[in-house]
């Protein structure tokens, strides 16, 4: 007993440190040489100046819910009184700001999303591997990188809507007042994500289908339930339950404040700021006119050139440049650029809001191999109660689905990727490549439990292909970093890094 406990406590030490190792990680590539660029990078010209329209009461419309440009004021309001990051500042934003001040509090929540997505996997699987592969992996992802470093929005609504999710399968493991601190947090996540842009629903809209499947499940077991309940089953023979399979634990009126009332509250209370600043349109003709404006953007290369079909993201076919510029080492200084190396020529930056490729390709993968294994569950699942007899149960071999926890994590996985990816199938505007964040979280997480059973697999192969996958992933995302930082390239090291031709 004394020896299971130092083993105990040695692995969760290790698991600790590894996190914090890789939130380090993130930190310092998300706050390295932040003010790199003195300009607007890509939507900063939305984002940053209308935060700063906040801050200084003035008029304007936006086209997305207010959140993140609260968020983004309140970095500049304490940025603008930090004693460091003022290298360099310009106007842009309709006042004398560094880059840093806009950026600098998108680093930091940007530092901690790989924390999140790691304790989601530790909810789903009390595996300390996996939630550590599944932090590592997002920590090595360029787009979240990229997203991480600049003015923008999409880091807030992922974070806000695995923030939900966690809070709700956390929710299911308490009872009492506990309980309702955790259903009070998942709503307010809920609301948050969709307070960034309305596609922050799709993980409310996930949370509702696997709620469903949950209820689906139990009510075909309950149709066979009763000669099974009422064999005399050893309790140690039953796989333990998962949090998503204890969803169904949940009463309506806690479903319905957490999941429906808090969500829209939340949503409805983050307008009082801006309409007090622009009280026309008011509160439902500003849904309206957002509504509006998206349905009267169309798509195609000639709206915006990096416009990407939904069907293209899980391969990563378009990502889209956020800053390019080839200019001469020799050139006279440019205020906007970092000092450039000499005896290149021409010299390339250029920020790529792109994945990490072969994480995102083996991410793919792998979540088809996880699509695989449940449907094959599935199959033998309904084959096995089929012809199952009473002796069978009598055998105290109980007909249950899915037997372990992995298998509901697998459920998980595919839902929720699923209900990021689809409603996105209807969407007629110009869409990106970002949009597809939420899902690659899902995605990454499938390549992380594969990889993990790998690890632990008694087969030298399996254990070699898991370790390999780890140095591919870590090995692409060293390679590619030039595209995420904007580090100077010539012009071979800059093709020698576009593997397809739509990346260009």
């Amino acid at each position: 007993m004394q020896l299971n406990k130092k083993q105990f406590n040695r692995s969760t030490l290790v698991f600790g440190l590894g996190m914090l190792g890789v939130f380090l990680f993130s930190w310092i590539l998300r706050f390295w040489e932040l003010e790199r660029f003195n300009a607007f990078v890509f939507d900063e010209v939305y984002y940053a100046k209308f935060a700063n329209d906040y801050l200084t009461k003035t008029p304007f419309f936006n086209a997305h819910p207010p959140l993140s440009q609260y968020i983004i004021a309140i970095g500049i309001a304490i940025g603008t009184h930090l004693p460091f990051g003022k290298t360099a500042v310009n106007g842009l934003a309709g006042s004398t700001l560094s880059p840093w001040d806009y950026r600098w509090l998108n680093a930091l929540t940007g530092s901690f999303i790989p924390l999140v997505v790691g304790a989601l996997a530790y909810q789903l699987v009390r595996r300390h591997t996996f939630a550590f592969l599944a932090a590592f992996f997002i920590a090595c992802d360029g787009l979240f990188l990229v997203e991480s470093r600049y003015a923008l929005n999409n880091i807030y609504l992922v974070l806000f809507g695995i923030l939900g999710q966690l809070f709700i399968l956390k929710s299911v493991e308490s009872e009492g007042k506990k309980r309702w601190l955790w259903l009070v947090l998942a709503g307010i996540g809920f609301g948050a994500s969709a307070a960034i842009k309305w596609n922050g629903l799709w993980f409310l809209f996930g949370t509702y289908l696997i709620l469903i499947c949950a209820w689906v499940v139990r009510l075909i077991q309950g149709n066979r339930g009763d000669e099974e309940q009422s064999a005399e089953v050893n309790p140690a023979l039953l796989p333990p339950e998962s949090p998503v399979q204890r969803l169904t634990q949940l009463k309506f009126l806690e479903v319905i404040l957490s999941l429906a009332v808090i969500p829209v509250l939340v949503y409805s209370i983050s307008w009082i700021p801006h309409l007090h600043l622009n009280p026309t349109p008011n509160f439902w003709q500003m849904q309206t006119e957002i509504l509006t404006y998206h349905q009267r953007i169309k798509s195609g290369p000639d709206v915006h050139p990096y416009c990407s079909a939904w069907y293209s993201w899980p391969l990563m076919l378009r990502p889209i440049v956020y800053f390019y510029k080839s200019i001469s080492s020799n050139a006279q200084s440019d205020p906007v650029l970092p000092p450039l190396p000499s005896g290149v020529n021409p010299v390339i930056l250029d920020v790529h809001a792109m994945g990490n490729p072969l994480l995102w390709w083996l991410s793919t993968l792998a979540l088809l191999l996880v699509i695989g294994v449940l449907v094959h569950r599935v199959l033998v699942w309904r084959e096995t109660r089929r012809v199952a007899s009473v002796d069978a149960i009598e055998q105290q071999r109980p007909i249950l689905f899915p037997p372990t926890t992995e298998m509901w994590m697998a459920l998980y996985l595919i839902v929720n990727w699923v209900a990021n990816l689809l409603p996105w199938v209807k969407v007629t505007r110009c869409v990106f490549l970002y949009h597809y964040m939420g899902c690659s979280v899902f995605a990454a997480l499938a390549l992380a439990w594969w990889t993990d059973r790998w690890l632990h697999s008694p087969q030298t192969r399996l254990r070699g292909m898991g370790v390999t996958i780890i140095f591919m992933v870590l090995g692409a995302f060293i390679f590619w970093m030039p595209l995420y930082l904007g580090l100077p390239l010539s012009q071979m090291e800059w093709k020698i890094r576009m593997w397809l031709p739509s990346w260009v």
